[in-house]
């Protein structure tokens, strides 16, 4: 069987520029469909081929190896780019997402001290406010004819840029890229990722995808490609196979991720919980016609076995959900072509890495006993450390494991299962209880398109049960809602578990990524 025959082949030298766009020719690597406009076709000799005219105009400006270079863009072509250049010259790239607020931007500038940065010409503004008292270029796309200075044109710099060099010749262990965290737990920290970080994702992008790739695959998904999960779930794994990726810039329109899904033979896709979720809400037959999925993988919060089953009815087949963490990502999923799914698993592990629940005392837990989800190491998907963080790394690491932070349990044949994050679990009245599947039992209830669950102090149980809820369109709150909503808990799961108190919100917070903020929902209270 696959899993029991799996091991690894990593070699000592490796680029994943030079695995990527170096050796596919005039095959599509990219569907570009933006805002407004007609779309637009890349090959992988383009992408060789502008990436290495970037990487000679990065050099020209000062940017070495081992140097940090920012990429603050949306989905857009000059993504990979930007960040294939970086890896030609041995250089770090830094993925940002274009939803940061000045604050967020600062600090992650200020941490990790990029001697470039590649931004649209619309964020010079609030870039330079940022990257005030920072010395570093700045690369405006789509730029004017006159500048700012220590500003530079995209294009310009392009066409004055020789289209060859030579890609670096990197360890499988250097730096490859540093990718913050999305601070759902505390202040962002920056995981630093090697350059084999992409072979150890294969395994998990190949599996939960139905032993992707396949003759006429085509990838797609909403995911913000400063994110690991459109960065390294999707675009760069595609590539390395030599499957095309579809990019759709601006905001995310489930009717429109319908219409071109159909239209273009999308034939893979990662979609988050939050975007099918969007798009159960405005599904009508017609919009699925024509639709060609093989796969549909989705992973970051937990989905629920109501949008599982309207997905195998709407979108005819079966997600797979997946689980892994910015500083180990994909080390569990399923994969329909090989077993069925249990519903509410996340998945095995995925072959080649060990995972484990373990015990406060570092012990392996048994079959259904609640613990840590952790992932032993060494593991060629796992982060070289945090940046500058030699104590939170020592933290993340120790006894050789990658402790997740999030809570768990395995069964007897071998499915994980989510529970919450360890600093989730709310102690009420002698029980331990994870929000997880209160909120899935919310999630049922007609009336609630999102919720969330935390604690509040309580002189009596020490913690109260307390759900935060936002309501479908044309659903009212009001006390009977509530009590409504209090009692479909009661009923399906236990006493005990019920909200104490339910509290309906216009809207949930959320992260960048569109997790919920639990965090800030508790500092509420």
């Amino acid at each position: 069987m696959r899993y029991a025959e799996f091991e690894w082949s990593i070699p000592d030298r490796f680029n994943m520029a030079a695995a990527t766009c170096g050796r596919r020719g005039d095959d599509l690597a990219l569907l570009y469909l933006p805002a407004a406009g007609e779309p637009r076709r890349y090959t992988f000799a383009d992408m060789d081929t502008l990436s290495s005219r970037f990487a000679n105009a990065l050099e020209a400006l000062g940017v070495a190896r081992g140097d940090r270079v920012a990429v603050l863009l949306p989905q857009r072509p000059e993504v990979p780019v930007a960040h294939l250049a970086a890896w030609k010259l041995g250089a770090v790239s830094l993925p940002l997402t274009t939803l940061f607020g000045p604050e967020a931007l600062r600090h992650r500038l200020g941490e990790a001290s990029p001697r470039a940065l590649v931004c649209e010409a619309g964020e010079l503004d609030r870039v330079r406010e940022a990257c005030d008292g920072l010395d570093l270029a700045v690369v405006a796309v789509d730029a004017p004819a006159v500048l700012p200075a220590g500003c530079h044109g995209f294009e310009e710099l392009l066409a004055a840029a020789a289209p060859t060099r030579r890609v670096a010749d990197t360890a499988a262990d250097d730096p490859a890229f540093l990718l913050f965290t999305s601070g759902t737990t505390g202040p962002a920290k920056g995981a630093l990722h090697a350059h084999r970080m992409l072979l150890g994702h294969l395994p998990g992008v190949e599996l939960p995808h139905n032993l992707f790739p396949q003759p006429g695959d085509l990838m797609w998904t909403p995911a913000d490609w400063a994110w690991i999960g459109g960065l390294m779930d999707v675009l760069f794994p595609a590539w390395y196979h030599g499957v095309g990726v579809v990019a759709a810039q601006g905001r995310f329109d489930p009717e429109r991720a319908w219409r071109f899904c159909a239209e273009y033979g999308v034939r893979n896709t990662f979609l988050p919980p939050t975007a099918l979720r969007m798009m159960r809400e405005v599904y009508r037959p017609e919009l699925a016609r024509g639709l060609a999925l093989r796969s549909v993988g989705s992973g970051g919060e937990q989905l629920g076995e109501d949008v599982l089953a309207w997905g195998k009815e709407a979108l005819g087949v079966t997600i797979s959900e997946f689980y892994g963490q910015t500083e180990v990502n994909l080390v569990v999923g399923n994969c329909p072509a090989l077993f069925d799914p249990v519903p509410g698993s996340m998945g095995r592990a995925i072959p080649g890495h060990r995972v484990a629940i373990l015990r406060p005392d570092g012990s392996i837990a048994d079959p259904g006993e609640r613990g840590e989800i952790a992932v032993a190491l060494p593991d060629p998907v796992a982060f070289l450390g945090y940046w500058n963080k030699p104590e939170a790394t020592a933290e993340k690491t120790r006894d050789g494991w990658v402790h997740t932070g999030d809570e768990g349990y395995v069964d007897e044949n071998g499915f994980f299962f989510y529970t919450s994050r360890s600093d989730d679990v709310i102690n009420s009245a002698g029980y331990r209880i994870g929000p997880g599947e209160i909120e899935q039992c919310l999630a049922t209830h007609p009336a609630v398109l999102l919720t969330a669950v935390v604690g509040e102090p309580d002189p009596v149980r020490g913690e109260a049960v307390v759900a935060y809820v936002e309501l479908r369109e044309g659903v009212h709150p009001g006390p009977e809602l509530a009590a409504e909503l209090q009692q479909y808990v009661k009923s399906r799961l236990a006493a005990y578990l019920y909200p104490r108190r339910i509290e309906f919100v216009g809207a949930l917070p959320r992260t960048t990524t569109g997790k919920i903020m639990r965090s800030a929902l508790r500092r509420k209270n």
